[in-house]
Parts: structure tokens; sequence; C-alpha cells
């Protein structure tokens, strides 16, 4: 499982304040904490910075770079930010992310053409979140397809299936584990990953559905996660739930993992 650390992200309160200060020993903490517990990526997001926002991810990533030797993922909505700084990265980074909406698609082809990089895309289009398995599908279809004949090789592109809340629909589950399925079986190499947490969005104790989720969504193909990895109990689940898919040779992520006291119940 691909563990894109979540936690660099100005949406959040203490790294706010962290980025407006410039306190890179907050970062750098933070960072290290993240790689050490199993992220893959470090998801580096200055998005809520309106104005500032190119200025204040370029810090982000001169400190998280200086860090960790976890490559990055670089996370914004402005695909001008992105093509500014994709290759101020010193590691192949992961780019986060575009969507099958032409415009905003047409606006990233030049960002995906700068450099290799890994692809998180979001299977919606100018229609919204997709209600249904074939809509996803349909996205897919196109991100797939027009990613690829930019030279971005299948197994670097990530699909997220959109997962939505159960508060708003208890089918939501549901409609992110089936098109999970399909995409692995249309697009055989192409890899998936989700935000996960919107599946629990206004219900309480919201950890027990988050975790629970990330075991069906293994169990239904999924390859990757943007999520937090200093939350034990889900790295966890998600180590528990790759044994039993099949994804742990002979056990023996989950066997070291006992003797690092890394399990926890």
């Amino acid at each position: 499982m691909l563990i894109i650390g979540e936690r660099i992200n100005t949406s959040r309160k203490a790294v706010n304040e962290a980025v407006e200060k410039r306190d890179a020993v907050y970062i750098t903490d933070d960072v290290q904490k993240q790689a050490k517990a199993g992220a893959n990526y470090i998801d580096v997001n200055a998005g809520s910075r309106i104005g500032t926002e190119m200025e204040d991810l370029s810090w982000l990533i001169e400190v998280a770079e200086a860090a960790v030797e976890v490559p990055l993922s670089l996370d914004s909505p402005d695909p001008k930010v992105l093509m500014a700084l994709i290759k101020r990265a010193k590691k192949r980074p992961m780019i986060n992310s575009t969507t099958a909406e032409k415009d905003r698609f047409e606006a990233m082809k030049a960002v995906f053409q700068a450099r290799e990089a890994e692809v998180v895309a979001l299977c919606m289009d100018e229609r919204g979140i997709p209600s249904a398995v074939d809509q996803a599908l349909e996205n897919a279809h196109f991100l797939a397809k027009n990613l690829t004949q930019l030279g971005v090789p299948l197994q670097s592109i990530h699909l997220d299936p959109m997962i939505q809340p159960v508060s708003v629909n208890n089918k939501n589950g549901l409609l992110a584990l089936e098109t999970l399925r399909r995409i692995h079986q249309e697009f055989p190499g192409v890899k998936t990953v989700c935000g996960l947490s919107n599946v629990s969005y206004g219900l309480p104790k919201r950890f027990l559905i988050n975790r629970t989720f990330m075991v069906l969504a293994i169990g239904a193909g999924l390859t990757g996660a943007i999520v937090d990895p200093l939350d034990q109990k889900m790295m966890t689940h998600i180590l528990v739930a790759e044994t039993l898919a099949g994804r742990d040779d002979y056990c023996m992520k989950y066997l070291k993992a006992n003797r690092a006291g890394t399990l926890v119940e």
C-alpha cells in the first residue's frame, strides 16, 4: 500500500501558523515523524493561502526535502503553481491532482510534460463527483487514455474513485468499492488512491468508519491512500488488510511489525 502522508496542509491550523512564521523546526519534525511511520510520499499543500501559495509551497518543498529522503506529493488546485514548482523537487514527485474536467486537464498538460511524475487523477468531470459506477469509469477511461498519450506510463497513474460520505447516501461506500473493483478489472497495471476520510464526513467517531472502510477498500483493490501515517491504528488496519489480501509474502511485513511493536490493537 502506497501511503501518502497528508499532514502538511495549511488547512490545518498548526501547519498554517508554522508556514506563516516560517517555522522550519515544526515542519521538519512533522515530516520526519510521517516518514518514520511509513509514509512513501509526503504531501505538501499550501492551497488555502490565497495570494501567497506559490511562495509558501516553495518554502514547504525546500524544508521537507531537507528533512527526509521520502519524495514529495506536490498538491495544489492551481496548475500555474504546479508548473512553476514541479522542477523544484529534487526527487521524482507525485502531482496531486488532475481531473477529467476538460479545462482542468488542458491546463495540466504542460505540468505532465515538464517532468516525469506520479499522477493522482480524480474520476470526476464537469458533471461533478460521479453518482454511478459507469460515470466514474467513463472518467477513468478519459484520464487513462489522455495521460498515457502525454507520455505518463499507466503504472504511474493513480485513479481516485472519489469517495463520498455515507451520511449523505448509505450506498456511497458501495459505489466507491465497486468503482475500485471495475477500475482494476479494466485497467490492469493502473494504481488507485483515495482521500479516505470523506466516507465518514458528518458522523461521530469517524475513525471507526475510516479504518473499517480502509480494510474493505484494500479488499476491492485499493493500492494507495492519502492518510495520516501517525494514526497507528489506521496503519495497523492497513497492514493486516494487506496481509489478508495476499500482498504480504509469507506475512513478513506483519511479523516484522509485530517484532517492532508497531501493531496497535
